[in-house]
């Protein structure tokens, strides 16, 4: 598991493909906040809670100047059905290879139900205009996280 990221670090560069087939990469954004979160599974009840809060505060959180992203490792079938499913209004991004989530810290040791592997953590990273971690938070709890977030921006 690579370190976790932390307030002031360069925040890792990266390309991926959209759910709509289309490259979306972290620089497409400069000049913009960007927060970039890492969930599990789609579909799945978690991720869906989470994916479903994000689109339904993703007007205040742009006209606050922030961008949405979220990368899984799940492939892009997967992701283009869970964005029709839920009509989800923002790029999810496939990380298959989860290279993305291991260079921001969100892939590691999990346990579940006493047993360990190797996964996905459900994790936030909030991108400044410059390209530098504004906040990271890790194990996040899908339920009440992006009210959480809000708060913790100052986005009413």
């Amino acid at each position: 598991m690579t370190a976790q990221l932390a307030p002031g670090d360069t925040a890792p560069q990266f390309t991926l493909t959209a759910a709509d087939g289309s490259r979306v990469s972290l620089s497409d954004y400069r000049g913009k906040h960007v927060i970039v979160y890492f969930y599990p599974k789609a579909s799945t009840p978690g991720c869906t809670t989470e994916a479903c809060d994000f689109r339904d505060s993703l007007e205040p959180l742009q006209a606050a100047g922030y961008q949405v992203l979220g990368l899984s490792p799940d492939p892009v079938e997967s992701l283009e059905q869970f964005t029709v499913q839920q009509s989800l209004s923002f790029p999810l991004l496939s990380d298959e290879d989860h290279a993305v989530a291991e260079a921001y810290g969100a892939w590691g040791e999990k346990k579940n139900y006493g047993k360990v592997f190797e996964g996905l953590i459900r994790s936030t990273v909030v991108v400044d205009r410059e390209g530098r971690v504004a906040l990271a938070k890790y194990n996040v709890k899908a339920t009440g996280h992006v009210a959480r977030l809000r708060k913790e921006l100052g986005i009413g």
